[in-house]
């Protein structure tokens, strides 16, 4: 548990300090190349030791697991999957390397009308479900740290673009929106079937259907309640 508490540590201070005040200055003397070069390279290193001490982590129970917890990544699944596919544009301005070649044109293009910062919503779901239905001090942090830095993160993306790409990124918050769906709500996007894509849809099931499978051999415990 030492190990895990340690990794969820490395990963946060990695994303609020290394990605947050310290970037600016980091940049200055590597360069924005350079940075982003290191600093995947940390958060790839930093990942597998999250991943590798929960695997080596005791289970210490909050609450039993039940079948009716079970329901809530099966349900919210599906929908993390389409915000992670559909996030995987070269137009995304919010997603890192296509915001290096973009200029002052800032396409709001598919999902990014449903919300600006899909790929942090996706892991976002995916922490916040699993935390509901393992109620235990390892999947706790293992997915708090995950959800603590994808919420910052949007916030944080918004400020970074902000210095980046000036007026052009206030125009693009203006028309878009952190919250899912708000900026149709409030009459400021309107989202098609188009704009979701269709094939970002069938991606989403397949993607869905191979983790339902695969679940149990990857994670040692079936996705599905019943099992």
């Amino acid at each position: 548990m030492t190990a895990l508490i340690l990794a969820a540590i490395l990963w946060v201070a990695l994303h609020l300090l290394v990605a947050g005040p310290w970037r600016a200055g980091l940049i200055r003397r590597m360069g924005e190349a350079r940075y982003r070069g290191l600093f995947s390279g940390l958060s790839a290193v930093s990942l597998a030791f999250l991943i590798w001490s929960y695997g080596q982590a005791p289970y210490l129970e909050f609450w039993p697991s039940s079948q009716a917890l079970a329901v809530v990544p099966l349900v919210v699944m599906p929908v993390a999957l389409l915000l992670l596919i559909g996030s995987l544009r070269r137009t995304n301005p919010t997603l890192a390397g296509p915001d290096m070649m973009l200029k002052d044109s800032l396409p709001i293009q598919g999902i990014t009308k449903v919300t600006r910062h899909p790929m942090l919503w996706a892991f976002s779901l995916w922490a916040a479900s699993h935390m509901v239905a393992n109620g235990d001090a390892a999947t706790w942090l293992l997915a708090g740290a995950v959800l603590v830095t994808a919420l910052n993160g949007m916030a944080s993306i918004d400020r970074k673009r902000t210095v980046k790409f000036g007026q052009a990124w206030q125009e693009f918050i203006g028309k878009t929106s952190i919250i899912p769906f708000a900026a149709v709500l409030e009459g400021r996007q309107h989202v098609s079937l188009r704009d979701i894509g269709p094939w970002n849809i069938l991606g989403a099931a397949v993607l869905y259907a191979l983790i339902l499978a695969g679940h149990g051999a990857l994670f040692g415990i079936s996705a599905l309640p019943m099992n």
